[in-house]
């Protein structure tokens, strides 16, 4: 017997009909590429959204194509998350920071037709023209007396594009499985794999988001997480199923632009990778200045240290969440949601769950296995791989030859090392290529970045693992200095004793004038390691 309730798809044109009528005079408000602030409504959006339908389909753009976008957190790539799904063709949202070997794989693998882009990205996209012939034309985002000149052919505008289109259109019922987005990976080994969201997958993590990380119709929410990062954590979506103020932040992410948006629009809510807040920190350290609106924000990319939610929480009175997720999971996977077990305990038993990654969200079952295969016991000693799967888990990767990630019974193996304690709060480890092994033994990079990032002379710190004839590998910190600060390295050692195992501390300690970092802020470990493969340690 089947239930008798009515068939409503999950789609992305439902919900922004349905965000059309309820939160229409919701505020979304935006940093543009030239510097002004601008601001319309869900209600004008949803306008937008209708004439940029039609203007696609002027263009020839048929419902299972795809349509790239290179673009910041900003109202107009907001447009085309609704008008391209919308419409049954799909978004590729391109990370402008790739190689240009890896821009024009991925523009040639998802079969591209046209690619939406932002003025400052055009030379990206002429520097590769000759290696992408399939793209039909592109569109730049921009205003009519804004349009660079460009050797881009079949280059259109976007405001005289949408100026010309009528927003009459009809948004369709269809499958609630169909394709809605791309997304690739990072790429750090061979080519950026694709990652293929279907509408169902993005509507129920844009409820899970709201529900995980507990924010409210009352919020003004700052995402910070890049648009083509993941999908800007299902945040553009989540914004219009709850009605929350949106602040775009474009492509100024610096300090004093961050805690300019965060105080004029009254930010209770924001989510970015632990270098934006550093960057923040060493605003308000300058300035002097303080956060009395935000509540609440949640790191995700990589793992904080516990140094930076101690200054959140106690410096400037913000509740600090850790979440973690992948491309291959829509967005989030876990989030640090607090259990009355852990309330009880006091103030270090939350923090110590707040350096988790937290509990896994529903529709999202975790697993830690070991080498055999086995799954591992949640006692938060046993460590393995951390595998996931759900329904917002990818099941393979776009046209792959080998999709060895995906297990036969439905898993998806991350390459995380992690464990899992009894009330299911996560915790990595580190991933797997980026582990120390050091006389048989592991050390983790993340752990002893982190212990050595709480150092009051360093503003950012990584660990890779460098060549030993003796012990295999050892690590190497590699740290930048604040401002006006010089290397102790014997200070830094000490500091490290007692908060890691001694056989850990580095073998040395050099600096850098920065990280070399991706365009989410993750530090790009192989990078590092190819700027420092020729090194080797004092004495050896």
């Amino acid at each position: 017997m089947l239930g008798l309730m009515q068939d409503f798809p999950l789609i992305i044109p439902r919900l922004l009909t349905y965000a059309e009528k309820f939160h229409r005079h919701t505020e979304i408000v935006s940093r543009r590429l030239e510097g002004d602030i601008h601001r319309y409504t869900i209600g004008d959006m949803g306008r937008r959204s209708r004439q940029l339908a039609n203007a696609l389909a002027r263009l020839g753009v048929e419902p299972g194509q795809v349509v790239g976008t290179i673009a910041w957190n900003g109202y107009r790539h907001m447009e085309l998350y609704y008008a391209l799904p919308g419409s049954q063709a799909l978004y590729h949202t391109i990370n402008p920071r790739l190689s240009s070997q890896q821009l024009s794989y991925v523009i040639s693998h998802a079969e591209d037709q046209y690619i939406f882009v932002e003025a400052m990205f055009v030379p990206l996209l002429e520097n590769v023209l000759k290696d992408i012939p399939a793209v039909k034309g592109f569109v730049v985002l921009c205003d009519e007396d804004a349009m660079p000149d460009t050797s881009l052919p079949n280059a259109h505008c976007y405001e005289t594009l949408l100026a010309a289109e009528s927003d009459d259109y009809q948004w369709q019922d269809f499958d609630e499985n169909t394709a809605a987005g791309i997304c690739y990976t990072s790429g750090t080994t061979g080519n950026p794999k694709g990652v293929v969201y279907s509408h169902r997958a993005l509507i129920l993590q844009a409820m899970n988001s709201a529900i995980h990380m507990e924010i409210t119709a009352r919020d003004s929410v700052l995402p910070i997480v890049p648009m083509f990062h993941v999908n800007g954590w299902t945040l553009p979506y989540t914004a219009l199923v709850m009605g929350i103020k949106l602040v775009l932040p474009g492509k100024d992410l610096d300090g004093a632009s961050v805690f300019e948006l965060l105080d004029a629009e009254k930010v209770s809510f924001s989510a970015g990778v632990p270098t934006v807040w550093q960057m923040l920190f060493d605003h308000l350290e300058e300035s002097g200045q303080k956060l009395p609106y935000l509540n609440k924000i949640v790191i995700g990319g990589s793992a904080a240290a516990r140094s930076m939610l101690e200054t959140f929480r106690d410096k400037y009175d913000v509740e600090p969440l850790h979440a973690w997720g992948m491309t291959e999971t829509s967005s989030i996977g876990s989030t640090p949601t607090m259990t009355s077990h852990v309330a009880c305990q006091g103030e270090e038993a939350i923090m110590r769950s707040k350096m988790t990654q937290g509990r896994g969200i529903f529709g999202a079952e975790l697993k830690i296995v070991g080498e055999d295969g086995a799954e591992l016991p949640m006692d938060g000693k046993s460590a393995g791989t951390l595998c996931i799967r759900g329904w917002a888990v990818s099941s393979a990767y776009l046209k792959a030859e080998s999709n060895k990630e995906f297990t036969e019974d439905g898993w998806f193996d991350t390459g995380d090392l992690a464990t899992l304690n009894e009330y299911g709060y996560l915790q990595l480890t580190d991933r797997a290529k980026d582990m120390i092994k050091s006389g048989g033994e592991w050390i983790s990079s993340i752990d002893l970045e982190n212990a050595a990032s709480g150092h009051p002379d360093l503003a950012a710190a990584a660990v890779i693992g460098i060549h030993h004839p003796k012990w295999e590998e050892r690590p190497l910190l590699v740290v930048v200095l604040k401002p006006g600060h010089s290397l102790d390295k014997t200070s830094v050692l000490q500091y490290l004793e007692g908060k890691v195992a001694k056989w850990w501390l580095p073998d040395d300690i050099v600096t850098a004038d920065a990280l070399p970092l991706g365009a989410t802020g993750k530090v790009q470990k192989n990078e590092l390691r190819e700027q420092f493969k020729s090194y080797s340690f004092p004495g050896v």
